[in-house]
Parts: structure tokens; sequence; C-alpha cells
């Protein structure tokens, strides 16, 4: 989900974030896992696939301000300021509105932007400081 801070155009901030359900997806998960776990001595590392879930919803995130997007992975982050973007690329998704958005970067590389889908575009658009055109023509 994608939360926009109420600020003036010129500090306009959005945060786009995997949905904070799947943390309870993962909790869910750890629960059911309890008796496989438990049986063997080295089933326990099973426990490592609900934490690392818990690790990316918590950490994985696409920052975009006026100046710069900011790009936070589960180990390491990568600022790019809006003058090495040229574009954006819509990846392949299993809906018109759930497709990955890649940035283009001027030298031809991509940028996966987590958690920002088609749907978010208008407000990527908005935040952007007229970078990028707003798809919806509103």
């Amino acid at each position: 989900m994608a939360a926009m801070d109420a600020a003036p155009d010129a500090h306009a901030r959005a945060v786009f974030r995997p949905p904070q359900l799947t943390v309870l997806f993962a909790v869910t998960l750890a629960v059911c896992m309890v008796p496989v776990a438990t049986a063997g001595p080295w089933l326990w590392l099973l426990f490592a696939v609900p934490v690392g879930i818990v690790v990316w919803v918590l950490r994985v995130r696409t920052v975009v301000d006026a100046e710069a997007v900011t790009v936070r992975r589960v180990v390491g982050s990568r600022r790019v300021p809006w003058a090495q973007i040229s574009s954006l690329r819509i990846g392949r998704g299993n809906a018109n509105r759930r497709a990955r958005v890649h940035a283009v970067l001027t030298g031809g590389d991509e940028l996966p932007l987590p958690a920002v889908h088609v749907r978010d575009l208008p407000q990527l658009a908005a935040v952007s400081g007229g970078r990028l055109p707003d798809p919806a023509g509103e």
C-alpha cells in the first residue's frame, strides 16, 4: 500500500510498501510449522522462512520525493536523482493493475521499484514534480 504525507508540493513524498497483512501470513505460517519444526534436530531451521518474510515486509519499500527515488531492499538501498531517470517501464504482472514498475536509468540500466504498481502511477507522477506525466491525465 502507498501512503502519502500531507505536505506542500515542494516537500511531497510518497512511500510504497508491501502489504503489512503479509506479516500475519508469516506468523500463521510459523504457528503451523511448530509440529514439523520440532520433530527433528535441524527442522527448527524452517522458522527462517517466516522470519525472512517478516524482514522483507518491514524493510522493502520505495520512497519517492521531489529530488529522488529511493529503493530500499532487504540488504542495502539506492537513491537515484530524477535527473538519472529517463523513463519508467511496466513489467509483466498477472493483471494489468498489478504489473511491476521499473525505472529506466539514463545509462540504460533498470531499477525495479518494489511495491510500486501501475495503479500507483498517478501518485508517482504527482510527487515527481512534473518529471513524469500523469497517465490518468488528471
